[in-house]
Formats: C-alpha cells, sequence, structure tokens
C-alpha cells in the first residue's frame, strides 16, 4: 500500500541552511481567516487532500528491526506492521493532517516534530482521540451523567476530562455522542443521554462547553456524533440502516445536534449507516443542507471509522475514487482512515474533472481553521513533564466521586429500606461478579485507565465500615461472555471474565450461604462493560447467566435485600421489583464508583438522579417511549397487547430520595399570551423532611390540537435544585416560542399553533400538579 508519493519541497536539513521566510500565514497577530488563505493557497493538491485524512496510528513509534522478516508474514499482518512506517513517511510529507490512538505524550511530540520540521510548511497535526467520560480519571458513563440533570456537573466533569487528554498530547475528542436512544436494544444507547430531545440538548450543550471552553491549552476539540438519526437502528442493531421521517428528524433527532451547534462545537462525525436509503457519508442533503445551511455549522466535518471506503461496500459509490468524490461533495471534510484512505484519490478527481478544486479547497479551510483556532501553529508540542501531575491532580478524582453521587438513581425503596443504618449492622455480604469488578465498574469507551486507582463497591463499602462492620464478598453466579467478542478487547488488557471452567453452581452455593448468615445482603447485578456500547447491541433485557435465580435464592432466605444494577441499558427487573424492597441503578460509576455506592447507600448522600429513559417490563415493549402520540382510543394505551400490560416498569424522570418533597402553587400568572409570546410558569416546591437534599424539578406540555397531533407530554424544561430540611423554593420556567413550535409534517416547516396547553410539574413524566394555558 502507498500513503503518499515522494515528499515535495525542502526537507529538515535543507531548510537548516536556508530557513524558511516569515510567511503570513505563520503571523499570530493575523486574523485566523487571513492565515488560513494565505497557507491554503501555497499548498499542492497532494497536500490539500492530507489536510483532509486521518490515520488510525496503532505502532509504538519503534522502527521495525533490520532483522525482522517481515516477508514470512501473511499478506495482511505485513500491511498492518508496515502502516505505522508509511503514516510517519506521510505525515514528513505534509500527506497526514490528523492521527488518532496516540495517548503518550512522548510518541505525540516525536510524531508532531515530523510534521512541523520535516513538511514544506510545519502543518501541525490534529491528535484524535475517543475521550468519552474522562481520559485517567473516568467518570460515570455518558447515560448515568445525563441521569444527573445537571449541565454544570457534567460541564465541570468533561472540564477536567479535557485537561487530563490535552495534557497527554490529546487535541480532539470524538464526543459527545448525541445521538437520540429510544430503543435500549441499541448498545450505544450507553454514550448518550437517551431518549428525549430536551434533556439531550441540554447534556449535548453541557459537554461541549466542557470540552471546549474557550479552547485554550487545557481544552480540546468537540466531536458531536452520530449526524445524524444513527440511534433510530432498526432492532437496535449497531450499524443498520434507518428510515425515519422528517417530522421525527427534526423534532427528535436534531434539537441535540442543533444546541452543540450553539454551544460552539467545532466537528461533527456524520453517522455509518444509510439514512432513508442514502449513506450518510455521501448525503448532501443531511451534511450540507440540513447541517451547514440550515443548522448553521461552520466546522469541519469527520466520517465515522472507514465510513467514507464504506460507500462502495454499501453499494452506492461504484469504487474508491467515487466514494471519496462523493464524500467530498457532500459535505465530509476529513476522512477516518484505518487502511489506505478513499481521499488519496481527490487529486486525481481534481485533474481529471470529477471534483471541483474549490470543494476541496471548502474542506481544506475548515480543517486549517480548527488548527488556527485551537493554537497549534503556535504550540504544536505538549508539556511532557507536566503530565503526570495533570492525570494524578487528587481534585479530579473528587469530582469523579460527586458526579458519581449525583447519577444515582433510587428505583424502589419500599419502607425506608434505604438508606442502611450502618452502626446496627456487623455483617453485610456483597454478592455478585460486578461487585469487585474494577474494569466493568469503569464502563466502556476509556482507553488510559488505571484499574488499580477503581474503587469496586466492595472497596467503597469496607472503606466507609471500617471498624464498625464486616463486608464479606461472593461472585457467585457467573456472566456468560458475548457469542460473538468484541474487537476492542484487544485494546484492552485489564477485561475480566468468568473462567471457562468457572463452577456456576458452587459459586451460587457460597454466595446464597453468606447471604444468609448476613444483617443485610447486598446483590449487584447486571452486564459487564463490554456487553454495551458499540458493537455491543443486544436481543434480550434478561440479566445475564444466573443472576435472576441467585437473586431469587438469596431472596428465599430470609436476609433483607439490597438490590445494585450496574448497567447502561433498563433491564428485565419485573420479579425484582415485585420481591426485593430497594433497588438503586449505579451504572458504570467510574474510578470513585464504590464509593458513590457506599455513600448513597449509608445515607451520606441522598439520591437525586434521575432515568433518561422510560425503562420497559421487558424486551417485547420497545422501543417503548413516555412521549408516544393519542391516536386511536387512548385510553386502551396500556392494554394494546392481550396478554399483559404496555405501562414501564418505570417511568422517564423517574427516581426517588431520602426526603419527600411537596408541589404546589403551579401559575402561569395569566391565563392566555399570544403566539410568540413568553409566558413564566411557577411553581413552588418545599422539603417536607428532615434532611437536606436535591430534587429534580421537570415541566411538561401536551398541545390539545392543532396543525399536527402533538405527544401526549413532552419535557420542555427542568431544574435539579437542593432544598435545606423544611425550605420551600419557588421554581420558574418559561414557556415560549422556543420551546412551543414544532416542526409539522403538514407544512414541512416549524411552527406554532394558536392552542390550549396542557401543563404539568413534578418529579417526573407522571406529574399531576397541572396548569392551562391558552395560546391565542
Amino acid at each position: 500500500m502507498t500513503l503518499h508519493d515522494d515528499a515535495a519541497g525542502a526537507t529538515k536539513q535543507e531548510r537548516t541552511e536556508d530557513p524558511l521566510p516569515v510567511l503570513p500565514f505563520r503571523e499570530s497577530t493575523l486574523p485566523v481567516e487571513v492565515r488560513v488563505k494565505d497557507l491554503l493557497g501555497r499548498l499542492t493538491l497532494e497536500e490539500k487532500a492530507g489536510q483532509l485524512t486521518q490515520y488510525f496510528y496503532t505502532g509504538d513509534g519503534e522502527p521495525i528491526p533490520d532483522d525482522f522478516d517481515i516477508e514470512s508474514l501473511p499478506p495482511e499482518h505485513r500491511v498492518h506492521i508496515k502502516l505505522p512506517q508509511l503514516i510517519e513517511e506521510a505525515v514528513s510529507a505534509g500527506k497526514a493532517g490528523s492521527l488518532l490512538f496516540i495517548r503518550n505524550p512522548e510518541l505525540a511530540n516525536r510524531l508532531q516534530r515530523r510534521a512541523v520540521e520535516d513538511s514544506r510548511f510545519g502543518i501541525p497535526l490534529l491528535f484524535g482521540f475517543d475521550v468519552v467520560h474522562g481520559w485517567r480519571t473516568i467518570f460515570p458513563v455518558p447515560i448515568a451523567m445525563a441521569a444527573t440533570w445537571s449541565e454544570n456537573v457534567i460541564e465541570a466533569a468533561q472540564t477536567v476530562a479535557a485537561r487530563e487528554a490535552r495534557a497527554a498530547g490529546v487535541h480532539w475528542t470524538f464526543a459527545p455522542n448525541v445521538d437520540i436512544a429510544r430503543d435500549p436494544r441499541w448498545g450505544r444507547i450507553v454514550e448518550g443521554a437517551g431518549e428525549d430531545p430536551v434533556l439531550g440538548a441540554a447534556v449535548a450543550g453541557a459537554n461541549v462547553r466542557g470540552f471546549q471552553g474557550d479552547l485554550g491549552p487545557e481544552r480540546i476539540l468537540a466531536g458531536v456524533k452520530h449526524f445524524a438519526g444513527y440511534g433510530a437502528a432498526r432492532g437496535g442493531r449497531d450499524y443498520d440502516d434507518v428510515d425515519i421521517s422528517d417530522a421525527e428528524l427534526w423534532n427528535v433527532h436534531i434539537p441535540a445536534f442543533r444546541a452543540a451547534i450553539h454551544a460552539g462545537t467545532s466537528n461533527v462525525m456524520s453517522a455509518y449507516m444509510d439514512f432513508n436509503g442514502v449513506p450518510v457519508s455521501g448525503n448532501r442533503q443531511l451534511l450540507t443542507t440540513i447541517l451547514r445551511d440550515q443548522l448553521g455549522f461552520d466546522g469541519f466535518v469527520v466520517s465515522d471509522a472507514n465510513a467514507v471506503r464504506s460507500l462502495e461496500t454499501q453499494h452506492f459509490a461504484k469504487d474508491q475514487a467515487d466514494a471519496a468524490v462523493r464524500a467530498v461533495t457532500a459535505g465530509l471534510d476529513m476522512e477516518m482512515a484505518m487502511m489506505e484512505p478513499a481521499y488519496t484519490r481527490l487529486p486525481e478527481a481534481v485533474q481529471n474533472g470529477t471534483l471541483s478544486e474549490n470543494v476541496l479547497d471548502a474542506a481544506v479551510e475548515r480543517v486549517l481553521t480548527a488548527k488556527f483556532r485551537l493554537g497549534l501553529f503556535e504550540n504544536p508540542y505538549t508539556e511532557e513533564s507536566a503530565t503526570e501531575a495533570v492525570l494524578a491532580a487528587p481534585e479530579h478524582r473528587e469530582l469523579a466521586l460527586t458526579v458519581a453521587e449525583q447519577s444515582m438513581v433510587l428505583l424502589k425503596n419500599d419502607a425506608d429500606a434505604l438508606p442502611l443504618d450502618g452502626e446496627s449492622l456487623r455483617k453485610i455480604a456483597v454478592i455478585g461478579q460486578l461487585a469487585q469488578a474494577s474494569r466493568d465498574a469503569l464502563g466502556p469507551w476509556v482507553f488510559d485507565h488505571d484499574v488499580t486507582e477503581t474503587v469496586t463497591i466492595v472497596d467503597g463499602l469496607r472503606s466507609a465500615l471500617e471498624g464498625s462492620a464486616e463486608v464479606l464478598h461472593e461472585p457467585g453466579a457467573g456472566i456468560p461472555e458475548r457469542f460473538y467478542p468484541t474487537p476492542f478487547d484487544q485494546l484492552d488488557t485489564s477485561i475480566e471474565r468468568t473462567p471457562d471452567d468457572y463452577d456456576d453452581d458452587a459459586a451460587i452455593d457460597h454466595a446464597v450461604e453468606l447471604a444468609s448468615s448476613a444483617d443485610v445482603a447486598i446483590v449487584v447485578v447486571g452486564q459487564r462493560q463490554n456487553q454495551i456500547g458499540e458493537r455491543a447491541s443486544t436481543s434480550t433485557l434478561d440479566l445475564p447467566g444466573r443472576q435472576l435465580e441467585q437473586l431469587q435464592r438469596i431472596h428465599d432466605t430470609g436476609t433483607p435485600v439490597i438490590l445494585i444494577v450496574m448497567s447502561g441499558r433498563p433491564l428485565d427487573l419485573r420479579w425484582a421489583d415485585e420481591h426485593i424492597p430497594a433497588i438503586v441503578q449505579t451504572w458504570y460509576p467510574g474510578t470513585r464508583g464504590g464509593d458513590a455506592v457506599a455513600r448513597t447507600l449509608l445515607g451520606a448522600v441522598s439520591p437525586a438522579g434521575r432515568l433518561p429513559f422510560t425503562w420497559p417490563q421487558h424486551v417485547g415493549q420497545v422501543p417503548l417511549i413516555y412521549s408516544h402520540h393519542r391516536t386511536f382510543e387512548p385510553e386502551h394505551q396500556q392494554s394494546r397487547y392481550f396478554e399483559g400490560s404496555n405501562a414501564p416498569l418505570y417511568p422517564f424522570g423517574h427516581g426517588l430520595s431520602y426526603a419527600s418533597f411537596k408541589y404546589g402553587n403551579l401559575s402561569t400568572g395569566q391565563a392566555a399570551i399570544a403566539r410568540g409570546d413568553v409566558v413564566t410558569v411557577n411553581c413552588d416546591v418545599t422539603n417536607v423532611s428532615d434532611r437536606d437534599a436535591d430534587e429534580v424539578v421537570q415541566l411538561y406540555i401536551h398541545q390539545r390540537y392543532g396543525t399536527s397531533s402533538r405527544p401526549v407530554r413532552e419535557l420542555k424544561s427542568f431544574q435539579r435544585i437542593s432544598l435545606k430540611a423544611g425550605e420551600t423554593r419557588t421554581v420558574e420556567f418559561e414557556l415560549g416560542p422556543d420551546q412551543l413550535r414544532y416542526w409539522s409534517a403538514a407544512t414541512r416547516d416549524y411552527v406554532q399553533d394558536a392552542t390550549t396547553i396542557d401543563i404539568w410539574v413534578g418529579g417526573d413524566s407522571e406529574a399531576d400538579l397541572a396548569a392551562v394555558l391558552e395560546i391565542t
């Protein structure tokens, strides 16, 4: 495979003897657009195509030994071994714009020197990586951060993630994932904010602000993904095609992208799949007409991995040359390529007239603009001596604890089974493989983690109860391996597995025996971190293996049971909800997760996380969302299936507290407003308990009639507030055109109707405190 032609222009040695003059693009006092235009005008077609190319760099920086017999290997192995060297040669020739998977600051600097010192114009590389929910400090997975319903805490977490990643040499993250996920079978539900466009938009903006800030030396470019509709894959099967209406696109999937663009995201990633019959990475309607012309995005678009090459695989493009032209013409600026990029064909396409050089230049301008805005031309290198101090900062770990605490969702708490009275307990049984799983507690999509820093649930309880209670652990039922292994496990040496020769019968017996002798049994169930995420869709929401059987046997011992669920999607908890008094959803809680779980169980904090999705009873109901339409015979909505109720197990926005809250005095101040006007909705919220706690106040609406029918309820605003015991606070929300307009298939545009609006305010999507507003 050839990645480039011979290097053009002066070599590093020649430049030492004859230094480059100070060119306008190097003048930091000039406007960015002036510098970009000057540099662009100096580049060859090959150098332009290079700026639009991002390579997977999987080497360690070491050269191939002279005595290594590479020719004895199969061709596909030879390519992988030679690839790092070929990529480095492309970098030196100025024919690579970005590399990904660089996590070592020394290697980053060495590769950057090749770009800056060897190539004709010293254009620095952009180093990208999936910094999804932390770098060294691992925060709860994104769906868990969404469960905080707190923009402030999400922004703070991603500010830390950016600081650590930038210290390690990373400039750009492929995050946040803002895909709306309404089918929990889809593995990548764990990466986003769940089912709702309003919550999703708030979370998207917070993520972008956290990553990018002012694009200073401790910030990184945000890469919002996957544009668009990726979360609506058929059957929840990752990579499968998507067929959605324009109304669903604009009302459900676009708002989070709009919010990210409004927050200033520098990058958007295109989705893999076919969208209404046209692959996204070659879809001009999506990438240019909607993304740029209608949403106003002015950054650069990158493909997902090999998505340009895949245009041929998807039987959309004739060949790789056609794929490259279709993608860049559609508005896709940079190709992420695992192997030989399709974009190496762009120079020839310009020369033979199948591609306008103006189209090529526009894409290059956007990539160069990002590099200038990030300050890479002035500061291309990472300060290696400072890296470890940043990664080890104790305040980062403390924030990880806070975020984990705020993400905990108390699903059920009958008879005040929680919090536990630590002083009255002498022996606590903790059951489950996930209770002591350092790697699983971190969740998927982490790459520079240190599992020795992970506080597991067992660790957290032992630390919190040291000197007062004995905390004993039995792993119990094994968790079966995936039927189809994931390639991501090959990148991680810390993966935890149930051994092949594991004796499930004996392990469950030991767990039941321990539980029967304890004051309380804390049973941890769920899925391993590699059973969710990319390439981890599922056909069932059942607990893997014999975890349910084990839970039932422990319940039968008569020992009080607390259930902890570690997952990134809803699981089938019908039996548990009927028989277990207290259930806590802990997600994959990150580096300090075990401490957060212990503090929650023991009452040091009151849980205030709220569900960012509707929790179904079983897989047969999905997709199940709260914001469905009334349709025909709405009074029979929960009896659509003849054999049982279609009601959710837990509604969207659900989450209990150790405190109690009373809602009252809901008022709009006026009975009617004109279209286009804004009204303030007021509601008093009182903490009627004897302990301080947070509450998430949620406002929902329903439009009774109009140009189109509207969902039975739609979240329109929310606030997470802290209330002291006995405190009352008046919470204010605004309702106006931004909240009341919607995209109608009848007009093929946004409308705001003169209509009647029902308003509810409360603690979840089933809130019953109501008011009515007329729109005239």
